[in-house]
């Protein structure tokens, strides 16, 4: 067995934290969680030691920078009680000292003395587990650099031969020192806020350092709710490969299956491209509800517009999504862009296909996606990652593309290659004194389609796909030409395919 699978582990009391950890915390080690005030230190402190009480262990919570009535009122805002774990108050050590020092700075005075008091009261204690908050307070005792890294690998070598599990936090408030720390560290945490123009503030959180054991390396998006720190590890594509039949999966509209060439395949990212109104959406539900009635579980992840939106909009079309919803057989999910992190985003989709089987997921819209964070190129390889997923997954995935402009010069905003297997591209165009609705199969990775472009209609009991617009060239511009015979178009429901 190798050395790094040797390495015993302390669980932290966040499942998802335990899993971007590889087990937890390496036993006996004394372990640094840093990040500025607010980031979710303490909090974070303080499920670790709810942990170890259920698992029989003893704590120990050092603080020098709260009171023992705000620590408990901070795990109280949580529902926590921290009856059976220890609290060591350290009041300011001005009021104890005698300041008439004539060979000692005061500073150094207050510092060995400090370090005495915590050493003691471990020794007192005997915890398993030790949280001391926080280093910045015993940085602002010390007169110099070199007497503070002392003290702190005094502490270590003391706390190394009690078989005790560390926790020490830092604020960040004074930056000199701060990173000198790290070398004496057996593992180093970061935790990092950042602030959004408009919306929730983001945290997230990154291993920097781990002596002698395995972890998975980036950052994790997070957040704090009421009782509970919800960490979302980033996603590695790779570790999520399944066997499945690559099958082929019909959208229970005949003249649909025959333009995509038979239907979509499963483990294959289809995009469905075009401006406002095109009935890119109902396209999606058609996929959906097909879905459902095989069997199947789908997933629908909508940026844009609420439930009773797309609920009302659905049965206009002769869907039900309600009942669908409402009987687990499809699950919904409300995307708020300026709450939800990337992270959390993926985290959702990932419960959906592994603990509810989705094997169809609809993304409406990507554009709303991009625009969850300013950082789009990142953005943009998460959302490759999470398609890679999906499709080692077996999933057939609907991401919807909506186009600037109505007709004519229509932009993309994101590279179509780089994403999907298949592009659906729907398109307006003016004809016979109205504005119709046209579709077409511009690429599919997986077999053949139809190259040819059909008029596409919604009405109250479905959808239909026209036939072949043979007599019109330029549709795709917005402003075709027209060379047939008169009215070829959608009109009689018998014509459709």
């Amino acid at each position: 067995m190798s050395e790094l699978r040797k390495t015993e582990k302390i669980q932290t009391g966040i499942p998802e934290f335990d899993l971007i950890l590889r087990g937890g915390l390496p036993f006996e080690r004394l372990h640094l969680l840093e990040g500025a005030p607010g980031t979710g230190k303490t909090t974070i402190a303080l499920q670790f030691l709810l942990k170890g009480r259920e698992d029989g262990k003893r704590g120990l919570y050092v603080s020098l920078s709260e009171t023992e009535t705000e620590l408990r009122a901070s795990a109280a805002s949580h529902g926590w009680s921290l009856d059976n774990i220890g609290i060591f108050e350290l009041v300011p050590l001005e009021a104890q000292l005698d300041r008439q020092q004539s060979v000692l700075y005061p500073s150094e005075v207050e510092l060995g003395e400090t370090m005495r008091l915590i050493t003691d009261r471990i020794e007192a204690d005997n915890p398993d587990l030790v949280v001391i908050d926080s280093l910045s307070e015993l940085r602002l005792l010390a007169h110099d650099q070199l007497r503070y890294r002392r003290q702190i690998l005094a502490l270590k070598q003391f706390l190394q031969g009690r078989r005790c599990t560390t926790l020490v936090l830092d604020d960040l408030t004074s930056q000199s020192g701060a990173k000198e720390l790290h070398s004496l560290m057996h593992s180093v945490i970061s935790l990092e806020q950042i602030e959004r123009t408009y919306g929730a503030a983001r945290r997230r959180l990154r291993i920097a350092k781990m002596r002698g054991t395995e972890y998975q390396s980036g950052w994790h998006d997070f957040a704090i709710t009421p009782g509970n720190v919800l960490i979302f590890p980033s996603l590695i594509a790779e570790e999520h490969k399944t066997d499945f039949e690559p099958a082929t999966v019909s959208s229970g509209l005949a003249g649909l299956d025959e333009l995509m060439g038979g239907g979509l395949t499963r483990g294959t990212t289809t995009m469905l491209v075009g401006p406002s109104g095109a009935g890119k959406s109902s396209l999606a539900l058609q996929y959906v509800m097909a879905a459902v009635n095989r069997g199947d579980h789908a997933a629908y992840f909508s940026f844009d517009e609420t439930f009773e939106t797309l609920k009302l909009r659905s049965a206009a079309l002769g869907i039900d999504i309600e009942d669908a919803v409402r009987q687990g057989q499809m699950g919904w999910e409300r995307a708020n862009p300026s709450r939800l992190s990337p992270g959390e985003f993926v985290w959702q989709v990932r419960r959906q296909v592994e603990d509810q089987k989705a094997r169809v997921v609809v993304i409406d819209s990507l554009n709303s996606y991009l625009s969850t964070m300013p950082e789009e190129k990142a953005l943009t390889l998460q959302m490759h990652e999470l398609l890679t997923y999906l499709n080692n997954q077996g999933v057939v995935t609907i991401l919807i593309l909506a186009q600037q402009g109505i007709i004519a010069d229509v932009q993309n905003p994101v590279d179509l290659s780089f994403m999907s297997d298949a592009v659906v591209l729907l398109r307006f165009f003016e004809a016979g004194g109205e504005v119709r609705k046209a579709i077409s199969v511009v690429k599919k990775r997986t077999g053949v389609h139809e190259l040819a472009i059909r008029e596409f209609r919604l009405f109250p009991d479905g959808m239909q796909v026209g036939p072949k617009l043979l007599d019109f060239h330029g549709v795709l511009t917005g402003v075709p030409t027209y060379g047939g015979s008169p009215d070829p178009l959608l009109r009689d429901r018998d014509e459709t395919g």
